[in-house]
């Protein structure tokens, strides 16, 4: 809790210097209206995942799926919104029934962020924040990426535990990470641009490595152009092999080739907190600030957005809480990992209508 109040503390200041609205001028496109009122073709339930008796959510920013798109990885951050002094798991496992069956990474992060599982099953998890001087726990952990076996075993730490960076091999608040077809890594590192006195050098960029974790190169810069970011919070594969960016703080998606070349960007999708292709080829973007934080993106509602990127369109809106992260199942099932409000991981269950069988993919 101690960590939480800090994080707290240190977002207020933001709109106590913050003299003037914040808004941002999109590189290459107009920002869309808001895509608010589209079908909900889904049934929620709150319920569904099944924690360890005694253990309650905190925020619950990450979530994928297993390959065979059977089982859920979810990450909780320990209770509360950090993991700092926790000796709990943050990273579980569910099946199908929302039952626990694997947890590990307890006493190995700070703030747990992003979540991604590679086609061989093994669990990759990037750790947003630093050590925090009130709490001698939180020493020695923060600003790496961990790559776990689907048991828990550590296979690769990249980044020097406890220490931000600029490097070829630090971080500065990893967001999010992704592997690409040939299983090289993806990281996507910096956090603070997002807000609105975020300084002109701050961390935004995009870093490529071998499977191995050897530096391939890095593109990318705080600002609003095509190709810079304000925080490069999520990142996918679209079914073609290019890497999606959700670009939270200009409230846009980017996509580029794998050697970081810029193809094209969306703003439709409002502010993109967690990114996930379905086995139908749509995108599934999660959005958890737009009408909720000052500097939000305001008359957009969160939620999770369906969508079809070819056609520039969205086609369904799943309301009802602010997910941070999303995945989508084999069979279509769509899982929120609500990060605010209490945390909860939650499972819309596909009605009757099916709004995406027309989609052109």
């Amino acid at each position: 809790m101690r960590f939480f109040k800090k994080v707290f503390s240190k977002t207020l200041s933001f709109l106590l210097t913050a003299t003037l609205p914040f808004t941002v001028t999109v590189g290459c496109s107009e920002p869309a209206e808001p895509q608010n009122g589209r079908p909900n073709p889904y049934r929620a339930i709150h319920e569904w995942a099944k924690l360890p008796e005694g253990r309650n959510w905190g925020s619950t920013a990450g979530i994928d799926i297993g390959p065979g798109g059977v089982h859920i990885w979810a990450i909780d951050r320990c209770g509360e919104n950090s993991c700092s002094d926790s000796n709990l798991d943050p990273i579980l496992k569910f099946d199908q029934s929302g039952n626990v069956v694997t947890t590990f990474g307890a006493g190995l992060f700070n703030f747990p962020h992003g979540i991604h599982v590679d086609d061989e099953g093994n669990v990759w998890i990037t750790d947003a924040r630093g050590p925090d001087e009130n709490i001698p726990e939180s020493h020695g952990k923060g600003h790496t990426v961990v790559k776990f076996s689907p048991l828990g075993e550590v296979l690769m730490t990249m980044g020097t535990p406890g220490v931000a960076g600029k490097g070829a091999y630090s971080f500065d608040e990893p967001c999010d990470v992704v592997t690409g077809p040939n299983g090289e890594i993806f990281i996507a590192d910096g956090h603070f641009g997002q807000y609105p006195n975020a300084p002109s050098d701050t961390t935004a960029r995009i870093i490529k490595y071998s499977k191995d974790g050897e530096f391939i190169k890095a593109w990318g810069k705080f600002g609003s152009a095509p190709g810079e970011f304000r925080t490069p919070h999520a990142l996918a594969m679209d079914p073609q092999g290019r890497l999606v960016v959700g670009d939270r703080g200009n409230n846009r998606i980017q996509m580029f080739d794998l050697e970081g070349n810029f193809i094209k960007e969306w703003t439709n999708f409002s502010r993109p907190s967690g990114l996930h292709f379905g086995p139908n080829g749509l995108i599934y973007v999660a959005d958890s600030e737009s009408n909720r934080l000052p500097w939000g993106h305001w008359g957009w509602e969160v939620g999770i957005r369906v969508g079809n990127l070819n056609t520039d369109s969205v086609v369904a809106l799943i309301g009802g809480s602010n997910p941070e992260g999303v995945a989508v199942d084999a069979a279509g099932n769509v899982y929120g990992a609500v990060v605010s409000f209490g945390g909860n991981l939650i499972r819309h269950e596909r009605l009757d209508v099916d709004l995406f069988s027309s989609q052109p993919q």
